[in-house]
C-alpha cells in the first residue's frame, strides 16, 4: 500500500551535536508547529478548566482529544454534524486524536492506567472489558453499561468523523504484570490491527488527516524492535511509542532506547502519555518530537504548579508556607494568571474549594511547559540542552 499526505509535512531543521535531539517543522491543514512540542489533553473536547482563548494566551500550539470518551459522549456522529472537533470546540489549530485503545484496556475510568504504564505491579480484573479477539474488543460503557464493540476499522471511522489532523492506529495496551508470551501475541495482533487501520484510512483518505503507527512490545527490547520496524515499513505518516513503559524511569528509558534506533528516521515521533519536565529532557535526547500528558491540568486541580528551577519541578500551593506569601507564580511568563495573583490568594482559593484556583494553575502549568518547549527548541541547535536542563531542574 502507498499513502501520500498532501496536506502534511515534516521537515527536520536542526540536530543536537551531542544526542539524537532534533528540531523540525510539522505542517497540518490547521497550521504548522515547531517541534519538540507538547500536545495538551482536551480529553472530552475541552482542556480542563480552560477555554481555547486561554490556551492561546498560554501560547499553546496543538491539543488532543480522546476517541474513547467522545464516542460514548456525545458521539462521533453528532460531532461530525457540528463540523468536527475544530468547529465543535472552537479550536483553530492542529489537533490529534488517540484511537481509544489505551482507555478501553485501562477500564475506561483509568483504574488500570497506572498498571499499564508500569506504576503498579498488581494485576487488576478489568470488569468493563468483556472480550479481546482478533476482530477487536467488546467493552461495557462506563456511562450506561451498554455493550460496545470497537474494531480497528471502527476506531478509524470514529477518528475520521471527529476530524482531527493527526490520528492513531488502534492497538492493545498490555499491563505491566503480563508475561512476555502474552505481550508478544498482543504486539503481533496490534501489527495486524495496524494494517487494518491503514486499509480503512486509505478508503476515505482525502489529504485532510494523517495516521500514526504505534510501537508496542511492553518492556521487551526485541519485541519493541519488531514493532518499530513494522511501523517504519508501513505508510504511516508518523510513529508513536505507547503501551507499557516499565516500572521505573530506568525501564521507561530502556523501552524508548530499544525502540528509537528502528523507528523511521524522517517521520515525527510521539511519546504517548508522558510529560514531566525531566521526561522532556530525557526523551528529546532520544529523538522524541512531541509529548502528551494529562499532568499539567491534573496537577493544577490538586493545587500544584510547575516551576522552573525548584526541587521536584513543582510546588504545592495547598501547603501552609504559602498562606501569607505575597509573591506571584512567575511574572516572567507574560501571563496574567501567573503574574497578577499572589500565592497566598491561590492558597486561599484552594482551601475554599474555589474553581478559579484550578483555572489559574492550569493556565500557568501549560504556559510553563510551552516555555520549556520553546527553550528546548532554541537550545538544540546550539548544543545547550545540558545547560538548559540545569536551569530547569534542581538536582
Amino acid at each position: 500500500m502507498r499513502l501520500d499526505y498532501p496536506g502534511f509535512d515534516f521537515k527536520i531543521t536542526a540536530r543536537d551535536p551531542d544526542s539524537c535531539a532534533r528540531t523540525a517543522v510539522l505542517s497540518t491543514p490547521h497550521g504548522t508547529i515547531e517541534t519538540p512540542n507538547y500536545i495538551f489533553c482536551g480529553t472530552k473536547a475541552t482542556v480542563k478548566n480552560l477555554s481555547p482563548a486561554q490556551l492561546l494566551e498560554a501560547r499553546t500550539d496543538i491539543i488532543l482529544s480522546n476517541t474513547y470518551h467522545l464516542m460514548l459522549q456525545p458521539g462521533a456522529d453528532l460531532i461530525a454534524k457540528m463540523g468536527g472537533l475544530h468547529s465543535f470546540m472552537n479550536w483553530g489549530g492542529p489537533m490529534l486524536t488517540d484511537s481509544g485503545g489505551f482507555q478501553v484496556f485501562s477500564l475506561g475510568e483509568g483504574t488500570m492506567a497506572n498498571e499499564i504504564k508500569g506504576r503498579s505491579g498488581k494485576g487488576h480484573d478489568n470488569r468493563n472489558l468483556l472480550e479481546i479477539s482478533e476482530e477487536g474488543c467488546v467493552f461495557r460503557s462506563y456511562i450506561d453499561g451498554k455493550k460496545i464493540a470497537l474494531t480497528p476499522e471502527g476506531a478509524m471511522e470514529i477518528q475520521r468523523k471527529l476530524g482531527a489532523d493527526l490520528l492513531m492506529q488502534f492497538d492493545e495496551c498490555t499491563p505491566y504484570h503480563v508475561d512476555k508470551e502474552y505481550t508478544a501475541r498482543s504486539m503481533e495482533m496490534s501489527l495486524r490491527w495496524g494494517d487494518r487501520c491503514l486499509a480503512e484510512f486509505a478508503r476515505h483518505h482525502n489529504g485532510k488527516q494523517a495516521v500514526y503507527g504505534i510501537v508496542q512490545g511492553g518492556i521487551y527490547r526485541d519485541l519493541r524492535r519488531i514493532s518499530a520496524e513494522y511501523t517504519g515499513d508501513r505508510p504511516f505518516f508518523g510513529t508513536a511509542i505507547g503501551g507499557c513503559l516499565g516500572g521505573s524511569d530506568e525501564e521507561m528509558a530502556d523501552v524508548v532506547d530499544g525502540s528509537a534506533p528502528y523507528i523511521h528516521p524522517h517521520r515525527p515521533v510521539h511519546f504517548l502519555g508522558i510529560g514531566r519536565i525531566r521526561d522532556v529532557f530525557t526523551f528529546v535526547r532520544m529523538g522524541i518530537d512531541t509529548f502528551d500528558c494529562v499532568i499539567p491540568t491534573r496537577l493544577a486541580r490538586h493545587g500544584t504548579a510547575f516551576m522552573r528551577g525548584v526541587k521536584g519541578e513543582t510546588i504545592n500551593l495547598k501547603n501552609a508556607q504559602y498562606r501569607d506569601d505575597p509573591s506571584p507564580l512567575d511574572e516572567s511568563l507574560g501571563l496574567a494568571s501567573s503574574a497578577q495573583f499572589s500565592k497566598a490568594y491561590i492558597h486561599h482559593l484552594l482551601k475554599a474549594n474555589e474553581n478559579l484556583a484550578s483555572q489559574i494553575l492550569a493556565q500557568h502549568n501549560i504556559a510553563t511547559l510551552n516555555r520549556l518547549m520553546r527553550e528546548v527548541r532554541e537550545a538544540i541547535p546550539k548544543g545547550r540542552l545540558e545547560a538548559l536542563e540545569r536551569e530547569w531542574l534542581d538536582r
